[in-house]
């Protein structure tokens, strides 16, 4: 079973070298269109969602990976938090992470205000290929996503990385290096470990995942990790993430 998650994931990989990152050229048009009519307006929060899709996932996780990021950012509760900010808006880019040679802007920046928009990128996010390989660098996602915030046309009043994985760093520089980077230019980062039964291929890391997340992956302002005890209970986790991150939710800074 995973030789052949294998090989459909280097099959998709050799497709993605030739789509475009873009799922839809409908989602283009939106986000053109959204640049081009609310360049002026604000946002409460440009948040990067940086995704994990080393080879330790396999498709059935991959699946409840995407279906709990789209399910959850479009749930009314997620919609109602984004609304009760005070610019009524935020920034959204999608990211997925492999090892240190891999990282891709699977969506780029949206601007999601409302029910319709997040209803948008969830579509998208259904659409879009999909590509599992190598090993896991934390590293390189945050430096992706860290790079990504000059690109989101809007102007905000906090940028946030929300890293979710099933590992520990194994590939590339430390994760210590690129959060340090990021936090120094007042990003802050978030984390989202998912407990898997199988973590690293099998081999339990030195330390517990969200022990981990806590000391080398989130950092910055309000910085806390939210554990996703499996991959089922993900979508559950990502909502209660986004909600906290979208409304700056007070309380401890580990939950």
């Amino acid at each position: 079973m995973r030789r052949r998650t294998l090989l459909v994931s280097a099959a998709g990989f050799g497709a993605a070298a030739t789509l475009p990152a873009i799922a839809d050229a409908r989602f283009e048009g939106l986000r053109t269109a959204q640049a081009d009519t609310g360049a002026a307006a604000p946002v409460d929060v440009n948040l990067v969602l940086a995704v994990d899709v080393s080879r330790s996932i396999d498709e059935d996780e991959a699946r409840l990976q995407r279906e709990g990021y789209r399910t959850a950012i479009a749930s009314p509760q997620v919609v109602e938090a984004i609304k009760a900010g005070t610019f009524g808006a935020i920034g959204l880019a999608y990211v997925e992470w492999g090892g240190i040679e891999y990282q891709r802007t699977v969506l780029p920046w949206f601007r999601i205000a409302g029910q319709e928009q997040a209803e948008q990128w969830a579509e998208m996010l259904a659409r879009a290929p999909r590509v599992s390989l190598s090993w896991t660098s934390i590293s390189g996602g945050i430096e992706h996503s860290r790079r990504l915030f000059a690109e989101s046309p809007w102007e905000a009043t906090r940028r946030v990385i929300d890293v979710s994985g099933d590992g520990v760093n194994n590939s590339g520089p430390p994760a210590e290096e690129a959060r340090d980077r990021a936090v120094a230019e007042g990003i802050t980062i978030n984390g989202l470990p998912i407990m898997n039964d199988r973590p690293t291929f099998g081999r339990l890391p030195q330390v517990p995942l969200d022990d981990y997340y806590r000391e080398s992956v989130i950092g910055g302002p309000g910085a806390f990790v939210i554990v996703a005890e499996d991959f089922t209970s993900f979508g559950i986790a990502v909502k209660r993430k986004l909600i906290r991150e979208i409304a700056r939710g007070a309380g401890p800074a580990f939950a």
